[in-house]
């Protein structure tokens, strides 16, 4: 009887320490932004077209091509263009990139 709560003991204890540890792994491979290098520099082209356009909007004359036309075609296109594709299109990684460089076709 004894042996039997020993066995049961140890089972619920290597399954609760497996529980755990597959938590920590999903916990720490979540924590990190998915964004690369790439992301990053579209975004700052992204605000440095916000900028230009804001820029733009602000000089005289207020009916002039700038302040009219190509301001907010400028901002309508950092806001509405650039910075969706920023925030949504992924840059490959170096593991990726190789895969892709070299023709292997993984999982199918």
């Amino acid at each position: 009887m004894a042996a039997a709560r020993r066995e049961a003991r140890s089972r619920a204890q290597r399954r609760r320490s497996g529980r755990r540890g597959q938590q920590d792994r999903r916990g720490r491979a979540s924590r990190g932004l998915p964004y690369t290098r790439w992301n990053v520099v579209m975004f700052a082209v992204a605000l440095g077209v916000i900028v230009i356009g804001y820029i733009c909007l602000s000089r005289p004359p207020v009916d002039g091509f700038l302040s009219l036309t190509l301001a907010p075609v400028l901002l309508v296109l950092g806001y509405c263009v650039l910075i969706p594709i920023a925030l949504l299109m992924g840059g490959t990684s170096g593991k990726e990139a190789s895969t892709e460089a070299s023709g292997e076709d993984v999982g199918g």
